[in-house]
């Protein structure tokens, strides 16, 4: 019997090629998308989920909280914290510290061969590997991580510090690490790295006893309570049955009795213990970390497209079931059951749906290179996983119900005595079949109205603030990064090297770029009359060609920033500090990092954050000890490959150990806002997705319903109507379809764009006419479709139609 099912439902696709094209191609499109977002989420949530007791681990970090200056959590927390946290804290079973370095210098010194920069070198507790245990190959894990200057690495470093040795061979050998200082230190173990998804990059773990002098404390900031930062990372594991809320509750009393003092009632700060699970959608050590918030859009778009192409199918087949009348009457008249009618239509709901799943596999192929970059770095589709063969059995099962059922109940159900044009219930001249048939289009047409206006409005903004003023010239400017903590002459070395090339116009030292998604804040005190008032400002660590590099205008004074004592600000601040000029500024004495330091010029305020912000009140200051990048003006009409290339050889010479990469800091500014151009594109591609299935839709429904109209359209004609006439009143039901839909899409596409462009401080004002125009471009495409098959019919030789009247 089943295979009699399956028969005649290949018969029937065979004999309705189009009808079947249009299923299998829309179905396919929303299966390939659910496929590939099931991976990409599958694989987001499969991070660190191999370690024993996952569930019981939890990483500890800090909330400071300004009041209306915000909040802002950070996953660092106070190095005081490690230290009595299991002591303090009831209901720790166990912790575990690291403190994370950034492009560490790794060499042998004992024949000199240097490694290069990694961002895998961390300092860690024996605890840590007693939270997340490794397979050893050599060592004691009780004792490796003991004493100073201890290293353990992992086996990929093995095989990269010493190639062709074996793990017990490394034992004693010594690494030197160079941050701001050198390390010298010697391997007591090696651990096997991870087979699985993780978020631990690390693969060099220096013993953290190794920070032990006071100095050093005070360098890493470990040294007190108020020192939050992200490199100082602590994780526990709870024993059973103790909640993290509970934890969380603890923190409160330890907070008010090392913290209360330090305050001053300025801010608040709380500790919270994040679930390991979440690690992955929180900042973490390198670029693996996924938006949550990425993520669910991801999965709204699939529904959404996977909800196109289904209401696609329903709608065809409800539209189109007066054509197999006569099959379900013969079948009724032999005996057919209505569950055995039912079956049969599911039947071939599920062989289409086969056929989709076969044909969505080559699009995932065909999509994961289209959006190679927008996936997880190094993410891959294992298609005989057990999850992917749980979507192979159970998608296609599902899907087959939910396009299925309503068709087969409308085509089970008919009654001999009449003619079945998709209606189950009719009262008078209403028919739920044309009603809920004219409903599924405006939805698909509304999603696709929606998805047109967010992509249009979402490209107009970042067409607006990419075209405004910063007020600083970012063309031909070039920077890179110098290592951290260099010596002072040798970063003059650099800077006055490329100053005599005749490319370069001017070169400057500085802390960081003049546009950055980083952020130094501080305090000043300024005097008024016999008080002072507290300014919180944004400083930038900069050296007396950065605001000519820049091309930054100069207001007043003079922007030869070169003792520790002198400072210069932009315009915003001399607003909020309450001077009457910027003149009046100019030589102010205000107190700045506990030490009164002169104000000697006053900068035009620029851009030195994304768009989104606001121009905070600024301050230049100079310590050239902390400076981390060289920026480089060129001269205008040079070709920029050649002087890349001449500036990067320049570095090496200087810096022979570093890796040399220049960029433009135009591209640099452009990253800003790569998630808003991400959302942009996938939003885009889900239009265009969209804006497919549902013409396939419209095209195969308006081709059957005007099919159905034939005879009408020839009386007509007979009667002396119009081509014009008649396209009108067979376009008239579509235009008011149309139009019902754009109201309905109007209010959740408004809502996102309201809530998303108010995220932006430089913004524009609503773009209405952008709405009206979606509304128009989706008429425009009905109408063309609608038209050329109302044409077609127009031009049908009435004598043939009516032949038989």
């Amino acid at each position: 019997m089943l295979k009699n099912y399956f028969k005649i439902a290949w018969r029937n696709i065979l004999r309705n090629k189009m009808r079947s094209f249009i299923h299998i191609l829309g179905l396919s499109i929303g299966v390939a998308i659910c496929f590939l977002i099931f991976n990409v989420v599958t694989h987001s949530y499969s991070f660190d989920q191999f370690h024993p007791d996952k569930e019981r681990i939890y990483r500890i970090n800090t909330l400071t909280d300004w009041g209306d200056g915000g909040s802002f959590p950070n996953s660092g927390t106070p190095g005081p914290l490690g230290e009595v946290i299991q002591d303090e804290i009831s209901g720790i079973e166990g912790k575990g510290r690291l403190y994370t370095m950034y492009e560490t210098l790794v060499a042998l010194p004992n024949t000199n061969k240097v490694f290069g920069r990694s961002n895998e070198v961390t300092f860690a507790d024996p605890g840590f590997f007693k939270i997340f245990p490794r397979k050893w190959l050599a060592g004691n894990p009780e004792t490796a991580l003991i004493q100073p200057e201890s290293l353990v690495i992992s086996e990929e470093s093995l095989h990269k510090y010493f190639p062709g040795s074996e793990a017990s061979d490394v034992l004693g050998q010594e690494l030197m690490f160079v941050d701001s200082d050198s390390i010298y230190a010697k391997v007591t173990g090696v651990v096997a790295g991870y087979t699985d998804n993780t978020d631990f990059i690390f693969n060099d773990f220096i013993s953290y006893s190794t920070i032990r002098t006071e100095e050093q404390i005070e360098w890493f900031g470990l040294h007190d309570w108020t020192s939050v930062n992200s490199s100082s990372q602590l994780f526990v594991k709870l024993a059973q049955g103790v909640s993290p809320e509970s934890v969380d509750e603890a923190f409160k009393p330890l907070i008010a009795k090392n913290m209360e003092a330090e305050e001053n009632g300025e801010y608040n700060t709380s500790f919270f213990a994040e679930p390991l699970s979440e690690m992955h959608f929180t900042p973490n050590y390198g670029s693996t970390s996924v938006s949550k918030v990425f993520l669910k859009g991801l999965i709204f778009i699939g529904l959404i497209i996977l909800v196109l192409a289904v209401l696609n199918f329903v709608n065809l087949e409800t539209a189109q079931a007066i054509g197999r009348s006569k099959e379900v009457g013969i079948r009724k008249t032999i005996g057919g059951t209505r569950f055995q009618l039912i079956t049969q239509f599911l039947a071939e709901t599920f062989l289409i749906v086969i056929f989709s799943t076969i044909l969505a596999m080559a699009f995932v192929e065909g999509i994961k290179l289209l959006f190679a970059t927008y996936l997880p770095k190094n993410f891959t589709i294992d298609y005989f996983s057990p999850y992917n063969i749980l979507f192979y059995a159970g998608f296609p099962v599902l899907i087959s119900m939910i396009s299925g059922i309503y068709p087969a109940l409308i085509l089970s159900n008919y009654d001999p005595q009449r003619a079945l044009k998709g209606e189950m219930i009719r009262t008078g001249k209403f028919s739920v079949g044309v009603f809920l048939r004219k409903n599924l289009t405006v939805m698909q047409l509304s999603s696709s109205i929606a998805f047109i206006i967010l992509v249009m409005v979402l490209n107009y903004q970042l067409n607006y603030v990419t075209s405004q003023p910063l007020g600083f010239d970012k063309e031909a400017v070039m920077f890179a990064s110098l290592p951290f903590m260099s010596d002072p002459d040798k970063m003059l070395q650099l800077q006055d090297r490329f100053n005599q090339e005749a490319m370069v116009k001017s070169a400057s030292l500085s802390g960081s770029l003049v546009s950055t998604t980083s952020l130094w804040t501080s305090d000043v005190m300024v005097p008024v009359d016999t008080t002072e008032k507290q300014l919180y400002i944004q400083v930038m660590n900069v050296d007396s060609a950065f605001v000519k590099v820049n091309g930054i205008p100069l207001l007043a004074g003079s922007d030869g920033i070169d003792r520790a004592d002198e400072i210069l600000v932009n315009e915003q601040f001399v607003k909020e500090a309450g001077f009457s000029s910027i003149e009046e500024a100019v030589g102010t004495e205000v107190s700045y990092s506990q030490e009164q330091v002169r104000i000697i010029g006053v900068v035009a305020d620029f851009h030195s954050r994304t768009l989104r912000e606001k121009i905070r009140p600024l301050l230049f200051t100079y310590n050239p000890t902390y400076f981390q990048s060289v920026n480089v003006k060129l001269n205008s009409d040079q070709n920029l490959a050649v002087a890349k290339e001449r500036l990067e050889q320049i570095y090496l010479d200087i810096y022979p150990y570093e890796t040399a990469s220049f960029n433009f800091l135009d591209a640099q500014i452009d990253k800003f806002y790569r998630e808003d151009v991400k959302i942009k594109n996938v939003l885009g591609f889900a239009c265009g997705l969209a804006i497919l299935i549902s013409c396939l839709g419209l095209f195969g429904l308006s081709s059957f319903t005007i099919a159905q109209r034939t005879k009408e359209i020839s009386i007509r004609k007979v009667l002396g109507a119009t081509l014009q006439q008649i396209l009108f009143l067979i376009s008239r039901e579509y235009m008011i379809l149309v139009g019902v839909s754009f109201l309905i899409a109007v209010f959740p596409a408004y809502y996102f764009l309201n809530d998303w462009l108010n995220g932006f401080n430089t913004r524009v004002e609503m773009p209405y006419l952008i709405f009206a125009a979606a509304g128009l471009g989706v008429m425009a495409i009905c109408l063309l479709i609608v038209g050329i098959h109302s044409y077609v019919a127009s031009q049908t030789n009435p004598a043939k139609v009516l032949k038989s009247e």
